[in-house]
């Protein structure tokens, strides 16, 4: 029996049982922000991406580069910081150390860093794969990428419209993409939940829930945001 001929035998069994959904509920095709929830606070994947950030701040030290600012190693690196590096794809961009294309590995500095945050980036880039592989080159022996990935979104359309918008990924397609550059030394991590991702979806900012902290329940089901730590063997 095929899958959808199994679910309407088991929703047919259990509908009696189902807790009714308010009719508002299902209303409306307009999310409450098409822009994450910015202009309302603190947009829910940001919250994710900071507690991943914080669950790995030893690993910001030394020479650390971000892409386009360097807004996150000054939150989370402190004194472990020697060197801050700004990286972008074009000159023009005044807080740029670098200049220089992750997909064109060729184009970095090899065995540079000891840190690289590389927070909501890979979904932008077509060639991910190579991208990686410019992770891999920019650091030192030893250093580290952390590396955060859209897995349920909506479209980002700043993004799309300027260079695309091209993928969502999962703990299990970013475990095998990276693993294929950085071996074994690959961790990956899930936040989200069905009510992080509902939310999220809509638009809505932290600020909106009234109770915050459910969000930091992690259900695998549901990758709001997949985080990667991802070393350079030694």
């Amino acid at each position: 029996m095929g899958f959808s001929k199994r679910m309407t035998r088991i929703r047919a069994a259990t509908a009696r049982f189902l807790r009714p959904v308010a009719p508002f509920d299902l209303r409306h095709v307009e999310p409450v922000s098409k822009r994450f929830g910015c202009e309302r606070g603190m947009p829910i994947d940001r919250r994710y991406i900071e507690a991943f950030l914080a669950a790995n701040v030893d690993r910001i030290r030394g020479r650390a580069m971000e892409i386009a600012s360097a807004d996150y190693i000054r939150q989370f690196g402190g004194s472990r910081v020697t060197h801050i590096e700004v990286l972008h794809a074009t000159a023009g961009n005044p807080e740029a150390t670098c200049v220089g294309d992750l997909a064109q590995p060729e184009t970095l500095p090899a065995d540079y860093l000891d840190c690289f945050i590389c927070t909501q980036t890979l979904n932008f880039i077509y060639d991910f794969k190579s991208a990686i592989r410019g992770l891999h080159r920019i650091l030192k022996p030893g250093g580290s990428a952390l590396v955060t990935l859209g897995g349920i979104s909506q479209i980002s359309r700043y993004d799309m419209d300027r260079w695309g918008d091209y993928w969502r990924l999962t703990s299990k397609s970013a475990a095998l993409a990276f693993g294929e550059v950085f071996g074994a030394q690959v961790q990956v991590a899930t936040y989200g939940n069905a009510l992080a991702a509902c939310a999220f979806l809509q638009g809505l900012a932290v600020e909106d829930l009234p109770e915050p902290a459910l969000l930091d329940r992690v259900d695998p089901n549901y990758q709001v945001i997949v985080a990667v730590l991802a070393r350079k063997g030694d």
